[in-house]
């Protein structure tokens, strides 16, 4: 007991001090996180230039640095220009255009097929149903719009955000096989599940951001060139939009459906068909086809447990839980794997199958007697 009680005391101070230090960075944790991310996407990149110049690691580490900044960085400030000009375009041609916000209600109104006899059967109002979608269509588009516009406004934020994730991201990249190995040496489960695990995350983080990213881009460029196609204006932002929303399980049908419903209740009923047809059957069909084979098979997850755990990552953790979620299912996962691996090894499979049907044959013999 004496020679436990130092160390139950160390252990206790040792939590208490890392428990401090999380919440210290608290407000950075997603900054590392992604940090970790972009290091696992781009290792291969820095060690083909750590290569090429001869094992100089602050180099290599620098120019991967530049290499993701140009690759990722450079399109998104472009995109997010575009997205706020088109953002405040919509926002304004909606709260202050030649007609009036009530014309455009009342102009829709007229053209809503709402018939009165069918609706007088049930005791319902013409007028009010009429005023209820139209106010409905027309506030979500304000919604839609200005949150568009919030978000873009956000982009400052997330420079900072980035910025920290890059400085970060350079000594992880430099440092990546020194850090692990310490981590490994550090933890005190066991060498071999720490390397079980950390691959685990490795892979699942891997497939999970190439998977997403590939379905919920090729959703949201099929989207934006349907858009223009029909002749909705600011295409290009509604399939930024839509490339967000396909990270959502529910996927890309946030977008495009309200504008289907919109065309439909305007009687514009070929333009509203044709967002159905090919947002049903081929922008849906992307992701039933591409996510499955990019995500499911790469995590070796079912597709139940990557959707529950795509939601939940979603619910804890905002946008960055459509990574988190997957990799904190498949930890799951492999940790009771593992577990059965280490502590059932004496209850195989077959000795577990043989105990399960002699109880079942127990049951059926008592089932029996009862009934005598």
């Amino acid at each position: 007991m004496k020679k436990s009680l130092p160390q139950l005391f160390f252990l206790l101070i040792v939590l208490l001090i890392t428990v401090a230090f999380f919440g210290l960075i608290g407000g950075f944790l997603f900054a590392v996180f992604w940090a970790v991310i972009f290091a696992i996407l781009f290792y291969n990149r820095f060690e083909i230039f750590n290569r090429y110049f001869n094992g100089r690691k602050n180099l290599a580490a620098a120019l991967t640095l530049l290499y993701i900044f140009l690759l990722v960085m450079v399109p998104l400030a472009v995109v997010t220009i575009v997205v706020i000009n088109e953002a405040q375009d919509v926002a304004e041609r909606i709260n202050s255009s030649d007609v009036s916000l009530r014309e455009r209600v009342a102009e829709l109104q007229n053209s809503i097929p709402i018939d009165d006899t069918f609706l007088s059967r049930y005791g319902l109002n013409t007028i009010e149903v009429r005023n209820r979608i139209t106010e409905f269509l027309t506030t979500g588009s304000q919604k839609i719009a200005g949150q568009a516009v919030t978000i873009t406004q956000n982009f400052f934020g997330f420079i900072i955000s980035f910025s920290l994730m890059l400085y970060v991201l350079f000594f992880f990249l430099r440092d990546g096989k020194e850090l692990v190995r310490g981590l490994i040496w550090v933890l005190p489960i066991g060498d071999r599940q720490e390397w079980t695990l950390l691959r685990r995350f490795e892979s699942v983080a891997r497939a999970t951001v190439k998977g997403s990213l590939l379905v919920a881009l090729s959703q949201g460029v099929m989207g934006g060139l349907l858009f223009a196609a029909v002749g909705i204006d600011a295409a290009f932002l509604w399939g930024v939009l839509m490339v967000l929303a396909a990270l959502l399980p529910v996927g890309s049908v946030l977008v495009w459906g309200p504008w289907a419903a919109v065309m439909f209740f305007q009687g514009e009923y070929g333009r509203g068909i044709a967002l159905v047809i090919v947002g049903a059957c081929f922008i849906g069909l992307i992701d039933n086809i591409l996510r499955p084979r990019l995500v499911g098979q790469d995590t070796k997850m079912p597709d139940y447990l990557v959707l529950l755990s795509t939601l939940g990552g979603l619910t804890w953790f905002g946008l960055s839980g459509f990574v988190i979620g997957p990799i904190i299912a498949a930890l799951f996962v492999t940790c009771w794997q593992m577990l059965g691996r280490e502590y059932g090894e004496p209850y195989r499979r077959v000795k577990v199958e043989e105990v399960i049907t002699q109880i079942q044959e127990e049951e059926r013999e008592r089932k029996i007697a009862e009934e005598e």
